[in-house]
């Protein structure tokens, strides 16, 4: 593969409301095709991409972001950006329809599998927030507010998301 071309990766990817998603601007250098035209496909079929695949970023969050990507160039946009989450990323394919769109996003479906795979691997994690909600516990007599925040935010981490059920095969 030429060096140059740009590839995925997974510092293109940031997590927004608590989603993974990619920057438009960052998809279309990826697909080689100009943001206007990404944007443009994207508004002909909005009906593709609900609030869940795609979002506006809030003036807040882009300045966030901003602060976080140490190589942003000085990007002068007319508007805030569009972010993509997984599914709308593979729905980006099927509206740009080209061969670099599918060849990308095959290689982006990868990256977002291993994020998932490296996450469920981390089982020491879940046990190490209950053993520091313990401690906290201890302390929480004070009946210190904050502290009370912090086990609250911790007990949402170690919920287990709900079993959904399977539609279909």
């Amino acid at each position: 593969m030429n060096e140059n071309k740009l590839v995925p990766n997974q510092d293109l990817i940031y997590e927004v409301r608590g989603q993974n998603v990619m920057l438009d601007s960052d998809l279309a250098r990826l697909y080689e095709v100009q943001l206007k035209r990404l944007n443009e496909s994207v508004k002909r079929n909005f009906k593709r991409f609900p609030a869940e695949f795609m979002f506006q970023l809030s003036d807040n969050e882009w300045k966030n972001l901003r602060s976080q990507i140490a190589t942003f160039r000085k990007d002068v946009r007319k508007y805030k950006p569009f972010v993509f989450t997984e599914h709308g990323i593979l729905m980006l394919s099927s509206v740009l329809n080209s061969d670099k769109a599918i060849e990308i996003n095959i290689e982006i479906m990868k990256i977002f599998v291993r994020m998932r795979q490296y996450a469920f691997s981390q089982s020491g994690t879940i046990e190490q927030i209950g053993e520091l909600r313990k401690l906290l516990m201890l302390y929480i007599e004070a009946n210190d507010k904050r502290v009370n925040d912090i086990i609250l935010a911790l007990n949402n981490l170690i919920e287990k998301p709900k079993e959904t059920k399977t539609i279909g095969f």
